[in-house]
């Protein structure tokens, strides 16, 4: 929307607003008068009807008196003539237009009578009561359930001789009266105990015509003192009403209600409502007339302005702004020059900042994306060199993040001023740096020159720091066509060169595939528990001088759904990298104890070793949860024997000594795997708890025809029992090797010669016969 638009809208918003407050303000004003009003009138209705009724009362009471005072009735009255009585009465009722006369002697016994029965007693206890104590009594009574305005006076000769009584019904024609006088509406109701759930049984008036509805609304409002103190609006008949009761007792309640029609009392409102809103139709008109002349005086250098803001917006450069003649639209021009000033210099600074990194001042992985597409499409050879720093995080741990940033600034350093012709440098993030060459390779000779010039020890605070760097190498367009896929390529051998332990590795077709089976392995690592992928095998181990089975060492298989057999070398390794090696260690555990106690339910105690990797030695956990788990399964701490490799105790020497501890003095054997192929030593290991050397199968292959093999077995199986540990041989696979470390005094054997790694399934099988003698079962299980 235009702000042409949109200020005359507020414009006339601002108008509406306040013209529908007045209207609002002022119809309200009305309303409340108009019914203000509408009340006075109801309350001078409701005093008329008090007054007629008054006046007719007066009325009755003058004719009731000349009844009471003639000769002749006295005289009827005295021979207490009942047909005679009846005949006077009701002549003169009559020609008094009564509608109900009555006569009583003094205790109030009916003597003659329209409506009651002679000898009955007086049906209007209240007004006779009043009577006799005021002489005379008026008011309105009711005679089967309809109401009478009652006179009663007394007959004398001169003693009492009785009571004489005339009544006029407040009928329909008394209300039309009433209505016709006052203009209003005017109804008489009597509401009858016991008849709270049937309409009134006499309704005249107004509401003679009204549905039962309505009548029981009014009846169960006036029960709850609704339409009596004040005038109050019915809904149902759209009226203002007021009530007043006209009596009250035993028999029932009379009611007089005056209503004032909304129709009536709101006509002045409705029409002063209309003549508002033709005014209010003219005001707008006029207003947005107005009100679009000014928007268009005030939008229109505005406008111009938003054009130029626009094409500043799309990069344009403009050199002067059209204002016209306003001064504040003016200030406003000069702001947006300014403004496309500092565009230009901040779009600069964040374009420098997007493509180079911040720490090294380096062009930054979107700059060399768009490097490589660039030299792509001149279609120019070149080759990339990706590298990273090997320990870089050790590097931050020892000695701080400062240190590691001073690193990176001198690794960038050197690598601008390598000397390599025409060389593009980038950071792609972290440790990770980017040559971009040119021509399809880089000579060996160069590529150590260049290397020894990156991994000079760095000095810091009179501390040589010490790089090793691994690099990777591909070429355009031998390697790829795409910016993705050479990065890709490059860092598949950076990564081979790293877990290759090489310095530098150019990448070869079918490496991708082979970095991409890796990161499928690492993926389904997390599913293969669930997918019932995972088995366990067992190996025997024998004692060497007796050949008696002392246990089996557990060993992990992965047949994995696409690739087949997977070996554990490589599983094993992807799951300590990826960090699910806690969660294989807890699902061996498990199925290893379950496993025991299944073979103890057939007869066999075994004793079973499995392998812990560094990370479970690091685990604080681990002690407890070995011990919840042999819990579990009822077993003894001798039926489970651990064995850990060597760089698992040579990570965190304090932190493997407290754990082992634990495991230790819960009872359980520890024994050193791999022995030899590690940086540890004898006296590292005499601090630790283990009970056990196993050394690695590399030194037993070829023991039979090896000296130094021989040499190295001899001293290692010495040095073991000087410091008190047993001493295992595995990969045990000749005769001639079993005879020899029998004879060097190695404790226990294990390899091929004994048995190949067999099922859970056939264990209990191979020990008998083993047992039996049978030598086949000592060796190949398939």
């Amino acid at each position: 929307m235009s702000f042409r638009r949109r200020l005359l809208l507020v414009m006339l918003a601002v108008l509406v607003i306040a013209q529908l407050g007045t209207a609002v303000a002022t119809l309200d004003t009305i309303r409340r008068d108009v019914l203000q009003k509408g009340s006075r009138e109801i309350d001078v209705a409701l005093d008329v009807t008090r007054e007629l009724l008054v006046e007719r009362g007066r009325h009755l009471r003058d004719n009731v008196a000349v009844l009471a005072s003639d000769f002749g009735f006295r005289s009827a009255v005295a021979t207490q003539d009942t047909n005679t009585l009846n005949s006077v009465l009701l002549n003169h009722g009559e020609r008094a237009g009564a509608d109900m006369v009555l006569l009583t002697d003094p205790e109030g016994r009916i003597l003659a009578g329209s409506h009651q029965d002679v000898g009955t007693e007086m049906p209007f206890e209240s007004l006779w009561q009043e009577a006799g104590n005021h002489d005379s009594a008026v008011g309105v009574v009711l005679q089967d359930g309809v109401p009478y305005q009652m006179v009663l006076m007394p007959v004398r000769a001169p003693a009492l001789m009785g009571w004489v009584g005339m009544g006029f019904m407040l009928d329909d024609q008394l209300a039309h009266e009433i209505g016709a006088l006052t203009r209003l509406s005017v109804s008489f109701m009597v509401d009858e105990p016991g008849h709270e759930n049937t309409p009134p049984a006499f309704v005249v008036g107004a509401l003679q015509t009204a549905s039962a509805s309505v009548l029981d609304t009014f009846r169960n409002a006036l029960m709850q003192g609704r339409f009596i103190d004040h005038s109050d609006m019915e809904e149902m008949t759209d009226t203002l009403a007021r009530a007043t009761l006209l009596q009250a007792d035993d028999s029932g309640r009379t009611w007089v209600i005056i209503q004032h029609g909304r129709g009536d009392l709101l006509a002045v409102y409705d029409a002063l409502s209309w003549q508002l809103l033709l005014i209010f139709a003219a005001m707008l008109v006029l207003t947005a007339i107005v009100a679009a002349l000014i928007a268009r005086s005030m939008t229109r250098p505005l406008l111009r302005l938003v054009e130029s803001a626009r094409r500043i917006g799309r990069g344009e450069r403009l050199r002067v702004l059209d204002h016209g003649r306003h001064r504040e639209i003016g200030l406003l021009a000069d702001t947006l020059m300014d403004m496309q000033a500092d565009i230009d210099q901040r779009e600069e600074r964040l374009l420098h900042q997007a493509r180079h990194d911040r720490l090294t001042g380096l062009s930054n992985r979107d700059s060399a994306q768009r490097d490589i597409a660039r030299t792509i499409e001149r279609d120019v050879p070149f080759t990339l060199v990706r590298l990273s720093i090997v320990g870089f995080r050790q590097i931050n741990d020892t000695f701080g993040y400062n240190v590691g940033d001073e690193v990176l600034c001198m690794l960038a350093r050197r690598l601008e001023a390598s000397g390599l012709a025409h060389q593009q440098t980038y950071r792609l993030g972290g440790d990770e740096f980017l040559l971009l060459l040119p021509g399809e390779g880089v000579t060996r000779q160069c590529m150590m020159t260049w290397y020894e010039h990156l991994t000079e020890p760095f000095e810091h605070e009179g501390s040589p720091i010490a790089l090793t760097i691994v690099a990777g190498e591909v070429s355009y367009p031998e390697h790829g066509n795409s910016a993705g896929l050479l990065l890709r390529c490059a860092e598949i051998a950076m990564d081979r060169a790293r877990h290759g332990h090489a310095r530098y590795v150019r990448y070869e077709q079918g490496q991708d595939e082979q970095h991409q089976r890796r990161l499928a392995l690492a993926r389904d690592l997390g599913t293969a528990v669930e997918q019932d992928q995972l088995a366990m095998v067992y190996q025997p181990k024998i004692v060497a001088r007796s050949g008696d089975v002392m246990g089996f060492e557990a060993l992990m298989r992965w047949n994995h759904a696409r690739f087949g057999f997977v070996p554990p070398d490589e599983f094993i390794a992807l799951a300590e990298q990826t960090g699910r090696i806690t969660q294989l260690t807890q699902w061996m555990l498990r199925t290893v104890c379950r496993q025991i106690d299944l073979w103890a339910q057939q007869g066999e105690r075994v004793c079973v070793a499995i392998n812990l990797s560094a990370q479970d030695v690091m685990d604080i956990t681990l002690p407890e949860r070995i011990h919840l788990l042999l819990q579990d399964y009822q077993l003894g701490p001798e039926q489970l024997r651990l064995e850990v490799t060597e760089s698992a105790l040579i990570q965190d020497p304090a932190l493997a000594q407290s754990n082992l501890n634990a495991l230790r003095d819960a009872g359980l054997h520890i024994a050193v795997d791999d022995y030899g192929t590690g940086y540890s030593s004898l006296s590292q290991l005499k601090r630790l708890p283990v009970q056990e050397l196993k050394i690695d199968k590399s030194f037993i292959l070829k023991l039979d025809h090896d000296s130094e093999d021989r040499i190295i077995v001899r001293s290692t199986i010495e040095l073991a029992h000087s410091l008190g540990l047993s001493v295992v041989a595995e990969g045990v696979e000749t005769e001639a090797s079993r005879r020899l470390l029998a004879t060097m005094g190695c404790d226990v054997l294990q390899g091929y010669l004994i048995s190949r790694p067999m099922p859970s399934d056939q264990i209990i099988s191979w020990l008998g016969h083993y047992r039996n003698g049978d030598t086949t079962a000592r060796r190949a299980q398939g």
